[in-house]
């Protein structure tokens, strides 16, 4: 119970700078993080539920709103750690969205398909739980060496461009 009560004080405090969450406060004297928890949960209710195809749009925008906060939080900062973490969530994303889309009829059969997607994607788009680097080397990285070997995709257009230059001063 004590592990609960430090969660929810986490969150507290986590969110205490937003305006809106101050006046739910305010208003019905409860915590900020029940209203956390309560958007949460009808959230991915929502999700789970897909009706009318909303499960689609709730997955894929927590697929963006997540990571994208953080991109811009990164952007600011000048260490490229954070960088790297997003820039390889981007590269996952976009993987995803590529098998998605070629095995979008035989997704749709599996239940709950999106409140799984969902939970993917933000255990990939939160950088404490490394899941976007897990994923990276475990699939991507096997695969994208099939296609760009061991040289880097940056060392081969360093090698065209001095190639060309080559071409030119001659």
């Amino acid at each position: 119970m004590d592990q609960v009560k430090g969660y929810l004080k986490t969150i507290d405090t986590a969110f205490a700078g937003h305006s809106y969450l101050g006046l739910f406060e305010h208003h019905t004297g409860l915590p900020r993080s029940y209203a956390i928890i309560v958007f949460s949960l009808v959230y991915l209710v929502l999700v789970f539920a897909n009706i009318a195809g909303i499960g689609e749009f709730l997955s894929n925008l927590a697929g963006f709103v997540v990571p994208g906060y953080f991109s811009l939080l990164a952007l600011r900062t000048k260490d490229t750690k954070d960088d790297t973490l997003l820039l390889t969530y981007w590269v996952v994303f976009a993987f995803l969205n590529v098998i998605e889309f070629f095995s979008v009829v035989i997704l749709y059969w599996i239940p709950f398909y999106f409140l799984f997607k969902t939970l993917f994607l933000i255990y990939i788009a939160i950088p404490s739980t490394g899941g976007a680097l897990s994923i990276y080397a475990t699939v991507i990285l096997p695969v994208s060496e099939q296609f760009f070997g061991r040289k880097s995709f940056t060392e081969k257009i360093d090698d065209v461009t001095e190639g060309v230059t080559t071409a030119i001063e001659k």
